[in-house]
């Protein structure tokens, strides 16, 4: 599958098998994740795998009970070192970059979890607080993202998208 048929087929899974990924693919997809663009160069981002299901039910519950989390055999947690990117950037690389940069590597995760066919969903919604106590991060380290990895058990639906006309500008505004 070509770059552009996997951004366009991508679609959020909230059931998957139970079948396991095995390191190597999961090695692979988290490789890609790190050839993501920063800040910089800076690299802030740093990833939690999670395959216990005991702390894969607990973050589900720190996000707001999303019981499909903890269905899918990996989640990868996605921070960022906030350490790292404010010494290089003070607080616009706190507030801004680290944003920018592990979304990036995100993008990168599940488009690649993509192309070797395990589906992925972009988790935002949950308690920091609560994930950063399950998983031991230091203060330093903050969770942006969940995103529970799986082979899909049904094929997901995708949603519509906005035409290029309505939000495509030339020039300006």
């Amino acid at each position: 599958m070509n770059t552009i048929e996997c951004i366009k087929s991508r679609a959020s899974v909230r059931s998957y098998k139970p079948d396991e990924i095995p390191d190597a693919v999961l090695d692979e997809v988290l490789d890609a994740a790190i050839h993501a663009p920063s800040a910089g160069n800076v690299q802030d981002w740093e990833f939690v795998v999670v395959r216990k299901q005991e702390t894969k039910a607990r973050l589900a519950e720190a996000a707001y009970a999303q019981g499909f989390i903890a269905q899918a055999p990996v989640i990868v947690v996605v921070c960022s070192n906030l350490r790292t990117i404010s010494a290089a950037y003070g607080e616009r690389g706190k507030g801004l970059y680290s944003i920018q940069d592990t979304s990036a590597a995100s993008q990168n995760l599940m488009l690649a979890a993509c192309e070797k066919g395990i589906g992925t969903c972009w988790v935002g919604s949950f308690n920091d607080e609560k994930v950063r106590e399950i998983l031991v991060l230091p203060t330093h380290v903050r969770p942006m993202a969940l995103i529970p990895m799986g082979y899909p058990a049904s094929q997901p639906r995708r949603t519509n998208r906005r035409v290029l006309g309505e939000v495509v500008h030339r020039d300006m505004y």
